[in-house]
């Protein structure tokens, strides 16, 4: 997406396997042989495959810092930052939205990546909010596994009752809505819907 002096907010969503963070990285690093400065944030709860790093599950990676609130973002930009990237958006609280408005209201393009349902299926934290004040969306899908159709939901396979499961392909699955429903209601071994990165 162009940039514009006025800042933006760019919401990339989907289940998991989509692509989400594969497609933040690449509009970051686009930014980057732009010769723009950019920063790039994940929350602390997301460290399957670096502490710090933003790491697809294709093993694409960019250097990032971890935070524990979305608040420390503001205590971390740098006064030339002219992009901020956010993956994971969905496990901040609510006061990320204010966050990534501000941003966006002092003239920084902010392109924030997440799921936008929780493993019930339902909108997930922040991002109906998110999704509600951007001036760019992209939604992208994965392949269900079961059926090899369009996927845009995230099922659990694993028997975690929480709510928030960090894990890979040991835990979740990526289905479309009929694979969805047909496991949430019951007739697969397991439980159904989950909901993580």
């Amino acid at each position: 997406m162009p940039h514009t002096s006025h800042g933006s907010i760019e919401i990339i969503c989907g289940s998991m396997f989509s692509g989400k963070t594969e497609e933040l990285i690449r509009r970051l690093k686009r930014a980057k042989y732009a010769k723009l400065k950019i920063q790039v944030f994940k929350p602390e709860i997301d460290n399957r495959y670096d502490k710090t790093a933003v790491v697809s599950h294709e093993g694409f990676r960019i250097e990032g810092v971890a935070v524990r609130h979305p608040r420390h973002i503001e205590y971390l930009l740098e006064p030339d930052t002219k992009i901020v990237g956010i993956d994971e958006v969905q496990f901040f609280p609510d006061e990320i939205v204010d966050i990534v408005e501000g941003l966006a209201n002092r003239g920084i393009r902010v392109v924030c990546a997440g799921l936008d349902q929780n493993f019930k299926g339902e909108p997930f934290g922040p991002m109906p909010k998110l999704l509600a004040i951007a001036e760019h969306v992209h939604k992208v899908h994965a392949v269900c596994v079961q059926c090899g159709g369009e996927a845009s939901k995230t099922y659990r396979i694993s028997k975690d009752e929480a709510e928030v499961v960090v894990g890979e392909k040991d835990v979740y699955e990526a289905r479309c809505r009929g694979c969805f429903l047909q496991g949430t209601s019951g007739k697969e071994q397991g439980t159904g819907g989950v909901v993580t990165v």
